[in-house]
């Protein structure tokens, strides 16, 4: 049985807190929208362009996952959604906050509706607090209860996370726990507040496979009953086709891919997101396909790309030598396709136009060859 399968069958997912009981407190949902944010990090010389232009949307209620590899920007849209860096251009917005241009003093604030959920949850935990400790914090800082208040509202959250016993895990510290307790005991602390966001970076990547989908299947039914949105940062495809109802795919600052999970994941476009997929191990598949016709990597280049003699590829090859990918912080954009360079289907346009998100509102992808491995069957993931 595979994650998405653990996943979709709510696999030893235990009772949580009722509909009611979570919703009782709850405050309103709110869409995060971010649209042409650019983040560029000037350091002496060296420009770098984290984020080109990007623009997407996390509707109340829905998960979106960001996925790419290191490097890809992921992590700066994460900072930059919490208020802990400023776009260089672009707007953010959740709700009625104006994330770009909030003043520094409602950071605070404003930090009650956007929660973060780490890839380290012993790094991101005071070990000297209790776990009833952990959980009190953020009630009586944001929601203002009072100490007894605030214990009984921590008794009940443990068990929405399953950190029951309650006499059994109250007392304990996070050297005490296990690595899936100690994630549980962050989602924890990330909804005491009552978010109407939460960024989730990696949630489960530092954990045993024994235990991903439990707290990815925590995270979604969390999300399913209070409304809340989750931004889920990954660079596995296999976990945000078992959560996300969409997928935005970055690669160097650039979104290249974009839709509704499903179909992205089993329909995917974009050469970069079939290397992602094909990265995920599958024992159907052959370590030599690139695709699911059976193509060995030099025979999808030379049967796919258009390039067809010595000439093509001498006068390809002289161009992405001769491109300058270092942009200007007056232009904050790239020459030509920021995936060329590793693109076994890259031709002469691919160096000299930077291509646009085209295609329908579930599917979308920015390549000019968009699925140059067109006419293969769907992923089998």
């Amino acid at each position: 049985m595979d994650l998405y399968s653990v996943i979709c069958t709510h696999h030893r997912g235990g009772p949580l807190m009722s509909l009611e009981a979570l919703q009782a407190h709850g405050s309103k949902t709110a869409r995060l929208e971010l649209r042409e944010v650019t983040k560029v990090y000037q350091k002496r010389r060296r420009t770098t362009v984290a984020l080109n232009r990007v623009s997407f949307s996390v509707d109340p209620g829905k998960i979106i996952a960001l996925v790419g590899e290191s490097g890809s920007g992921k992590t700066t849209i994460a900072r930059i959604v919490t208020g802990i860096e400023r776009p260089t251009s672009g707007t953010v917005q959740l709700g009625d906050w104006q994330v770009d241009t909030l003043p520094t003093r409602r950071l605070r604030e404003y930090r009650r509706f956007v929660q973060m959920v780490f890839q380290d949850p012993f790094s991101s935990l005071n070990p000297h607090n209790t776990v009833l400790q952990t959980l009190m914090r953020p009630l009586i800082n944001h929601r203002h209860y009072s100490f007894v208040s605030a214990r009984e509202q921590a008794f009940e959250i443990m068990n929405t996370v399953r950190l029951a016993p309650i006499e059994q895990f109250a007392n304990k510290k996070p050297h005490q726990l296990s690595g899936g307790q100690r994630q549980r005991l962050v989602i924890g602390r990330a909804i005491a507040p009552e978010p109407q966001l939460m960024v989730a970076d990696e949630p489960v990547s530092m954990l045993d496979v024994s235990i991903r989908a439990d707290v990815l299947y925590l995270i979604d039914e969390l999300r399913r009953r209070t409304g809340m949105s989750v931004l889920y940062i990954t660079h596995d495809l296999l976990s945000a086709r078992a959560v996300a109802d969409e997928v935005v795919v970055l690669y160097r600052g650039h979104v290249v891919e974009r839709g509704v999970a499903q179909e992205v994941i089993r329909h995917a476009e974009h050469p970069y997101t079939r290397i992602l997929i094909n990265a995920i191990p599958n024992p159907r598949r052959s370590q030599y396909q690139t695709t699911n016709q059976g193509l060995e990597p030099v025979q999808a280049m030379e049967e796919d790309s258009g390039l067809h003699s010595p000439h093509d590829f001498a006068e390809l090859d002289g161009a992405l030598k001769a491109v300058t990918t270092v942009p200007t912080l007056q232009t904050h954009a790239t020459v030509g396709c920021p995936f060329m360079q590793r693109c076994p289907y890259a031709t002469l346009q691919c160096v000299e136009q930077t291509p646009s998100l085209q295609g329908s509102m579930n599917h979308q992808v920015a390549c000019w060859h968009a699925c140059g491995c067109k006419g293969s069957e769907p992923n089998n993931v």
